[in-house]
């Protein structure tokens, strides 16, 4: 399984950016958004399940969207207005599981740059 984030960019503060991560290779449980801001350690943003349950850092509830499209094999991460504290590498993970046994792999990350 390989995953390949990208959208990342330079924005304002209060604008929005859209993230998308692509997989290729094996199909994929639980997907989820982490980022790591410099000091800083990661934290879970946001994930979502193969049916579409989701769940959110109370930092970003209400300002982010997780969604997935599993026949195109991409998920998604939409951020509205973003915030000076949001600059950070984001990366996407996935989980897989095969014959009792678990899988994580990550993207390369993509960088969020909010500037004021």
């Amino acid at each position: 399984v390989q995953l390949q984030a990208f959208g990342g960019g330079l924005v304002q503060a209060g604008e929005f950016l859209k993230l998308s991560c692509v997989v290729s290779g094996f199909s994929v449980g639980v997907m989820a958004w982490y980022r790591r801001s410099p000091g800083k350690r990661g934290e879970l943003v946001a994930q979502i399940t193969n049916g579409g349950k989701t769940n959110y850092a109370a930092a970003v509830k209400g300002r982010f969207t997780i969604s997935r499209n599993n026949a195109k094999r991409t998920m998604y991460l939409e951020m509205n207005g973003l915030r000076l504290e949001d600059t950070a590498v984001y990366y996407c993970n996935a989980e897989r599981s095969s014959n009792g046994e678990w899988y994580d792999y990550w993207g390369q990350g993509t960088q969020v740059t909010v500037s004021s």
